[in-house]
């Protein structure tokens, strides 16, 4: 479901560029790239496209903006209600930040590596 409706907002999409570059502004815009304002005057009738034009802009915006709302209840409705970083912030809550840093003595200080006898800790004189 959630498919279909992200497939009609993106078709919408294109529709709604493809009105708005063949409006015709002060230079002409698009439309005189397809036979300039007579051709369409000819359909359309001297002012008609234009009217029809900003008809069809309008329509295909209000359907833009309701298949927005419907994207946000579908999808919603479809994965959980929390997101990734929610998910992680409840797995963590019981946690402290103490808890999430290596412990040194006690039993974690078994799994740190022991000195080797013999060998001095600190800067080895590589001159000898």
């Amino acid at each position: 479901m959630a498919t279909i409706i992200v497939f009609f907002h993106v078709l919408v999409c294109f529709l709604l560029l493809v009105v708005i570059l063949l409006q015709s502004s002060k230079g002409g815009g698009l439309a005189g790239a397809f036979g300039g304002t007579g051709g369409m005057g000819a359909i359309f009738g001297g002012r008609g496209a234009a009217t029809f034009l900003s008809k069809l802009t309008v329509v295909l915006a209000i359907i833009f903006m309701l298949s927005n709302v419907v994207q946000v209840f579908v999808i919603r409705k479809a994965g959980s209600s929390k997101s990734l970083i929610q998910k992680e912030m409840q797995k963590e809550k019981g946690t402290s930040a103490a808890d999430m840093l290596p412990k040194i003595g006690g039993e974690s200080s078994q799994s740190l590596p022991q000195p080797v006898p013999g060998q001095q800790s600190g800067n080895v004189d590589s001159s000898k």
